[in-house]
Parts: C-alpha cells; structure tokens; sequence
C-alpha cells in the first residue's frame, strides 16, 4: 500500500490554491501578469517535487528538490508583490505565505539531509 507522501501532498494543494488564486486575480481584479509569474512559479514547486519521486540517481534528486526550492522562494516574492500593489489582503498574502514557509521548511530539510546521508 502506497504511502501517503506530505511534500506531494501540500504542494499538489499550493498548486490547486495558485490556480485558484490566478483564476481569480485575471477575472476579478483584471490583473494578468504578476499572476502568470505567480503561476508559473507555484505550480512548478509541484511538479518538480513529483519529477524528483522517480529521480535517476540522488544527484538528480536533489536537483529537483533544489529547483523546487528556488520556485519556491519565487512564488513568495510574487505573493509578497500582490500584496504590497494591493492586489491581495494581506490575510490572503499570509496564508499563502504561510504554506509556502512550510514547503520550504520541509524542501531545506529532505535536501540537507540527503546531501548528509549521500556524503555531499
């Protein structure tokens, strides 16, 4: 039985969040670039978090968790530009924020880690 996996897991729903938020940044408040950033970045986390669960080696592994992170850290200076233009609240800008730190936090932990474990 396959277990469940949490960095997958919260990324995949920042994702869904994102483009939700995107959605909504384009239809209601007509904004429409800072939001595609915002997109690119914070779907991108996801996917290179799900590319890195059938890495080829451990060097590739923690190049797609390394790639996450950069997204990452991305995602929150968008998230941080929405608000400071007033596109966003900041309670909207702190809980996306928020799950950003989170995935950051988690993404820092399993790359150290590795590298520990691998001799890097």
């Amino acid at each position: 039985m396959k277990r469940d996996n949490i960095l997958v897991d919260k990324s995949f729903s920042f994702a869904v969040r994102i483009v939700n938020l995107y959605k909504y940044l384009c239809s209601d408040k007509k904004e429409f670039v800072l939001s595609k950033q915002l997109l690119r970045s914070g779907t991108s986390i996801g996917a290179n978090i799900s590319e890195s669960q059938d890495a080829q080696s451990t060097n590739d592994f923690i190049s797609k968790l390394s790639i996450a992170l950069k997204e990452a850290k991305e995602s929150k200076y968008w998230i941080e530009l929405l608000k400071e233009t007033e596109y966003l609240t900041k309670k909207e800008s702190d809980s996306l924020v928020n799950d950003l730190i989170e995935l950051i936090k988690l993404l820092v932990t399993i790359i150290k880690t590795t590298k520990d474990n691998n001799g890097k």
